[in-house]
């Protein structure tokens, strides 16, 4: 049924493509003013472009949460220019893996700062924004949502580093939910198994054919698919929340 998020706005980091993309799309057709966050101002154009087409309302901030100024001026110019913020998903995300031995710790580096400091910049930034329109109509209840992965709860050899910052996702989403769920602010984590996005085309070739050997031969999970299931947890009851969605391929073994 449209119109679930009708009067509420959404902040969706990493929404130049894939998974973010796909969100920020069904948060609009849900009813939601949608501010779309990335590095990719063209990428980000189109997207709004779209939303536009279809008779929604949007903002484009161009930013890189891994810079804190920048995450703070995205949350701020949201609420400025929206209203309010009642929804934020943190999705905004890098995948380099490789075996720990003999690393180069510039990926190590890279991945800490956009997967786990960018959603934290982002994240305090919004608190204040959230637990007042929890407080307030049109739901009496507010929404972050972490992207995590399957990575935060299974390790695996060449993939230690992603795998740590995964589960760093996972354990600030918990003790954050333990701070704020009598104030109804829902704390949801999102932990997509392989999906078809540009996540792995970031990876040097002979990781991104490893990747293809392992999902190669089954059908993995497209972007929609997490929005989907995005959609499906701010659409619930004030007096409902999911905690962790984990979904993975029917396929997909672990």
């Amino acid at each position: 049924m449209a119109g679930r998020l009708d009067g509420t706005v959404a902040l969706v980091t990493g929404a130049s493509s894939g998974i973010g993309e796909a969100t920020a799309l069904a948060l609009a057709a849900e009813g939601a003013a949608v501010a779309v966050a990335a590095r990719r101002r063209e990428r980000l154009d189109a997207l709004a472009q779209k939303i536009e087409g279809d008779g929604g309302r949007v903002l484009v901030c161009e930013t890189d949460v891994t810079d804190e100024a920048q995450a703070v001026a995205g949350v701020e110019r949201t609420v400025e220019q929206l209203g309010r913020l009642d929804i934020v998903i943190n999705n905004a995300g890098l995948m380099l893996l490789g075996p720990i031995v003999g690393a180069d710790t510039r990926d190590w580096k890279r991945m800490v700062e956009l997967n786990v400091l960018g959603l934290m910049y982002v994240t305090v930034a919004a608190l204040p924004h959230l637990l007042r329109a929890a407080g307030e109509g049109p739901r009496e209840v507010s929404d972050l949502v972490n992207v995590s992965s399957v990575a935060g709860r299974v390790a695996r050899a060449g993939s230690g580093a992603y795998n740590a910052t995964k589960w760093a996702v996972n354990a600030f989403s918990e003790a954050l939910r333990q701070e704020v769920t009598k104030q109804h602010l829902r704390v949801t984590l999102v932990e997509p198994g392989a999906v078809g996005t540009e996540l792995a085309s970031h990876n040097r070739p002979e990781v991104q054919k490893a990747m293809r050997g392992n999902f190669g031969d089954i059908e993995i999970l497209q972007s929609e698919d997490i929005a989907d299931a995005i959609a499906y947890a701010v659409t619930r009851p004030r007096r409902a929340v999911l905690n962790e969605v984990l979904i993975r391929p029917t396929e997909q073994e672990r």
